[in-house]
């Protein structure tokens, strides 16, 4: 490995572990090559505790970079044109394959400085960067530097930035002879330059030392544990806020910790988060401050997104209620982004106001850093990219540790779906779980243990998928069992036993699912995986051909009681799908060689050729149903029943 990139993933991974330089994985660092020719810089969303040997960097060549700097058409042209073109043109100076990734925006920037460049947003520097008595404050604390700090008054982030920052790089070296090693970026962060890590690294330790001196902690409290139920009361309201203001879904998470809760304790809270966001990355990723709310208003709250959609704003993501803690709406990536950034926030909000006053960013600022292409791309890489069709929406499967449970648990992922695995065999649930992020990285995906036959398991498992998802869209029921004996066979506690897992499995399921949808009260789909069967009764299958034909009528009264409230409950009737089935395992497969009279290893080809189409069906086509059913493109659909069996039972 190059000297020089094992420097930066040294000094990269350093800083990065501490959240109170990088804010929620923010902030970029290079190291230039010992010819001076190349630079080894961040890649652009990439955080820096996460860099490593393969990947979160890219290699520049830097005479093509600083090009960027002395070409005087780039300042003529129409801002997102040239900020795309700086991105093109950053690209284009690579040196190395990672071509997955690209270059820190401000790789021009890196390229002006000394060797070794480390960029972070530390909360101590924060609280005078974006304080209005800030720069005088920072001249004082470092008055007997014999190289002073460079102050970059506020430019808007990319080109113009780096272009600012040269010219006065420029005019520094001409007065001190050096280039400068501390820059204060005024509502930014840091910049640090030396000729190696080592030096890098110690300027940043002293900056944080001297800032740290001046200023006070957020005062921590004690936490008083608060209850559950308020907990997911208020995710539900927060949720159905959003959904009421934008028409979007979002999930919703909760924190609290000392710092929170110290912050929300202050009288002057609401009034320091008034002001509007005081960074880039709090506007990017929070859409702003955190709301003050105290108390939890469905009807406020909406009507504040509203307002500030109407102004042209993006809504809030941030939320502090007043003796609970802070709820984040957003995809579950982003959130601890949002959480890390909102508790920065609230330091640097703390402690800019005894410094002269807060000084946010003002409303022309924060147009163009919302039009910026550069930080949606960077927000784009963080959170993920997948499917839209059921984006933001939360699902629960049951049943999803094997068969087709476990192809409907996929299958909703690959849409956008956040999914709970939820199976009575947690091994099974789990690697369901890792199957999905396995082929989709950027999915939400949790297991659930879950007997479904247990109202106390369901509501635990419904719980769970309040905790983690902070509120519910979805739920398919898909766990079953068919147990296969001729009427004068039948042992009772087999039907029993059917009638338990098939019926009362899905009644509870719905039950405790519709108590959440209500409350909710932004609508919700419920699906029951019925059966062929439960049209066309199959010979020797008594307990599997009462419950899947109860399991249609359950629906369609489910769908009468539930569309008052937009919660729609339609049925798909899968015909025999064998692929990963606990159903169709060795035993049930001889009960079915004897019904028919043939060979065990005749029964799957046998079924595959009474469908007209006469082909195998798969997990996949019904998962492709269910998310049909579950999306918007059926949303006049309910009562339903949908048969994917290849054309075997005709529904008339």
């Amino acid at each position: 490995m190059d000297k020089a990139l094992a420097e930066l993933i040294r000094i990269s991974n350093l800083v990065g572990k501490d959240e109170t330089l990088v804010q929620g994985g923010g902030g970029n660092t290079s190291v230039k090559t010992a010819d001076g020719k190349s630079m080894y810089v961040k890649a652009s969303g990439t955080a820096l505790k996460d860099m490593n040997a393969k990947t979160g960097w890219r290699k520049v060549d830097i005479k093509s970079v600083l090009s960027i700097l002395t070409d005087d058409t780039l300042a003529k042209m129409a801002v997102n044109k040239r900020e795309l073109e700086v991105v093109n043109r950053l690209n284009a100076a690579c040196e190395d394959i990672n071509s997955d990734s690209r270059p820190s925006v401000e790789a021009h920037l890196h390229a002006i400085l000394d060797k070794c460049v480390i960029h972070l947003h530390p909360d101590v520097v924060g609280a005078f960067v974006n304080a209005k008595n800030g720069k005088a404050a920072l001249d004082k604390l470092f008055n007997d530097e014999k190289l002073p700090p460079l102050w970059i008054p506020y430019a808007d982030p990319g080109f113009t930035l780096a272009k600012k920052t040269s010219n006065l790089v420029c005019a520094y070296q001409k007065e001190y002879k050096k280039k400068p090693q501390i820059l204060f970026l005024e509502k930014h962060g840091l910049f640090v330059a030396a000729v190696n890590p080592n030096a890098a690294i110690r300027i940043v330790n002293k900056v944080i030392e001297n800032c740290t001196a001046k200023l006070k902690p957020v005062k921590e409290v004690s936490l008083k544990s608060a209850d559950a139920a308020i907990i997911n009361e208020t995710k539900l309201g927060i949720r159905k806020a959003f959904f009421n203001a934008t028409n979007l879904r979002q999930f919703v998470s909760y924190f609290n910790d000392g710092v929170i809760a110290g912050f929300s304790k202050r009288k002057d809270a609401k009034n320091l988060l008034a002001f509007s966001a005081l960074t880039p990355d709090e506007l990017v990723y929070a859409n702003g401050s955190a709301v003050w709310l105290d108390k939890i208003d469905g009807t406020k709250i909406t009507k504040k997104l509203k307002s500030q959609l109407a102004k042209g704003q993006k809504p809030s993501l941030a939320f502090l209620a007043k003796g609970l803690g802070l709820f984040i709406a957003g995809d579950l990536k982003t959130a601890s982004v949002i959480k890390d950034i909102a508790k920065s926030s609230f330091f640097v909000r703390t402690n800019a106001a005894k410094t002269g006053g807060v000084n946010p960013l003002n409303k022309r600022q924060g147009d163009f850093i919302n039009n910026w292409e550069a930080e949606a791309f960077r927000k784009s890489v963080v959170s993920g990219t997948l499917a839209d069709e059921l984006k933001n929406n939360v699902a629960v499967v049951t049943g999803a540790g094997s068969g087709i449970g476990r192809s409907l648990a996929i299958g909703l992922a690959r849409a956008g779906a956040s999914v709970m695995v939820a199976d009575i065999d947690k091994s099974a649930a789990q690697e369901t779980v890792n199957l999905i992020k396995d082929e989709l990285p950027g999915a939400s995906a949790e297991q659930a243990c879950c007997n479904v036959t247990d109202e106390k398991s369901v509501e635990a498992a419904f719980d769970e998928v309040l905790n983690k998802f902070g509120g519910l869209d979805i739920v398919v029921n898909a766990a079953g069992v068919a147990p296969a004996y001729p009427l004068v066979d039948l042992p009772v506690d087999k039907w029993r036993f059917a009638l338990e897992v098939n019926l009362t499995g899905y009644l509870l399921m719905a039950k405790h699912a519709a108590k959440i949808l209500i409350a909710q009260d932004i609508g919700g789909s419920i699906i029951n995986i019925s059966s062929k069967t439960g049209l066309d009764a199959s010979k020797n299958n008594t307990p599997y051909n009462a419950t899947k034909a109860g399991e249609l009528h359950m629906a369609r009264g489910w769908a009468m009681e539930l569309g008052e409230h937009n919660i729609r409950v339609n049925c798909v009737c899968p015909g025999n799908v064998f692929e990963g089935s606990k159903i169709w395992n060795p035993e049930y497969i001889k009960v079915c060689a004897k019904k028919y009279d043939i060979k065990p290893e005749e029964v799957i080809p046998y079924y595959i050729n009474k469908t007209m189409l006469k082909k195998e069906i798969k997990g996949a086509d019904i998962a492709d149903a269910v998310v049909f059913l579950a999306s918007d493109k059926a949303k006049m659909m309910t009562g339903q029943t949908l048969v994917v069996d290849a054309g075997q039972v005709m529904v008339r």
